[in-house]
This record gives C-alpha cells, sequence and structure tokens, in this order.
C-alpha cells in the first residue's frame, strides 16, 4: 500500500511542491537546471490537469502535470494528446511506488478522454527512463533540447509515447456521432462549430 495520498494540485499547495523539488534537485539533479522562478514552472505552460502526493503529516512527497498538445498549425487533426510533465517524487518517498502511482493517475485522466501521453526525458537519467519503460512507455526517438545544461552542453533526450486505450473507441464514438449529424442535416456538409 502507498502511504502517501494522491490529489488534485491546489494553488495553496505549490511551496510545498516547491520545497520537494528543491530536494529532488538537490539529490538528483532534477530539473537540471533550476528555474528562476519554480512557482511559475510548476504552473506553467498551464496545465490541463496536475496531482500530488500527499503523505500522512500532509506534505507534498511528490507531483505530475499534464499539458494539452496542440495540433499541427500547418497539418491534419491528430490524435489528442498531452504531455506529462513536472514528474518527481521527494527523496524521502522513494520505494512507496509514488512514481507508479503518479502515472497511473496521469493515465487515467487520459484514457478517460481518449488522450495519448508523451513526455520527454534526458538520456542520462536511467532511472527515470526504467520507470517509463516498466509501466508501459515506449521510446520513439531521441534528440537533443533546445536548452542546455548548467556547463552549457547540450542534453540528449530520448522520446516516450503511451497510447490511449479509450481513444480507438472514443474516435468511434465521435465518427458515428457526426455521421449521425449530417443524416439528420440532411447530408449537409456545412460545418457550425
Amino acid at each position: 500500500m502507498i502511504p502517501a495520498n494522491i490529489r488534485r494540485r491546489r494553488a495553496t499547495d505549490l511551496d510545498g511542491c516547491v520545497a520537494a523539488l528543491a530536494e529532488v534537485h538537490r539529490v538528483d539533479r532534477y530539473p537540471l537546471n533550476w528555474p528562476a522562478e519554480p512557482h511559475r514552472w510548476l504552473r506553467e505552460p498551464h496545465p490541463a490537469r496536475a496531482w500530488v502526493a500527499v503523505d500522512a503529516d500532509a506534505a507534498i512527497v511528490g507531483h505530475v502535470a499534464v499539458h494539452r498538445v496542440p495540433d499541427p498549425a500547418d497539418g491534419p487533426p491528430t490524435r489528442p494528446t498531452a504531455e506529462v510533465a513536472r514528474l518527481f517524487v521527494s527523496p524521502a518517498a522513494r520505494g512507496w511506488a509514488l512514481g507508479s502511482a503518479l502515472l497511473a493517475r496521469a493515465r487515467q485522466w487520459a484514457s478517460a478522454r481518449g488522450t495519448d501521453l508523451v513526455l520527454d526525458v534526458a538520456s542520462s537519467d536511467a532511472a527515470a527512463a526504467a520507470l517509463y519503460e516498466r509501466t508501459g512507455w515506449r521510446c520513439t526517438g531521441t534528440s537533443t533540447a533546445s536548452w542546455t545544461a548548467p556547463d552549457g552542453s547540450p542534453v540528449p533526450l530520448r522520446h516516450y509515447t503511451l497510447r490511449s486505450d479509450a481513444a480507438p473507441a472514443i474516435a468511434e464514438r465521435r465518427r458515428a456521432s457526426r455521421a449521425a449529424a449530417s443524416r439528420s442535416s440532411g447530408g449537409s456538409s456545412t460545418s457550425t462549430s
């Protein structure tokens, strides 16, 4: 059993999130570059949803957020996608399976919306990559980050994807709904959205 409760993040949780993040950064160097405004870093880009893990003493011991990924401006719409971001677990709470539990919460949110999940991780973070692969994520490629390490060196990234199990069923319901709407409007192709 996980000795922590996972719930939606509240605005009043940000100080506790920053304190936990500072400890993670000290021990694990995540984030690789400490943000100038850590409260803002946790809030932006505006997440579709964020959750915290809270221990029995009401201390924040973990965090994860999901951010919607917009369709490409120059191409056709894609499957709904969100990025998992700002995932961390306090060193004091390691061994409680909170990383897996926080990822499962994000996955539950995505499945309910027929949304695929993506994330990037520094290639040097073997523990994070192992967690993602152990929980069903698939590495889809590598690239170099647009930002650099504290010493100015490039940061290689690994890209992961987790497809929503619900996406095909939701897409089929949307197609059926559009077809029914088209039949009821006499087959007009005029869009009202």
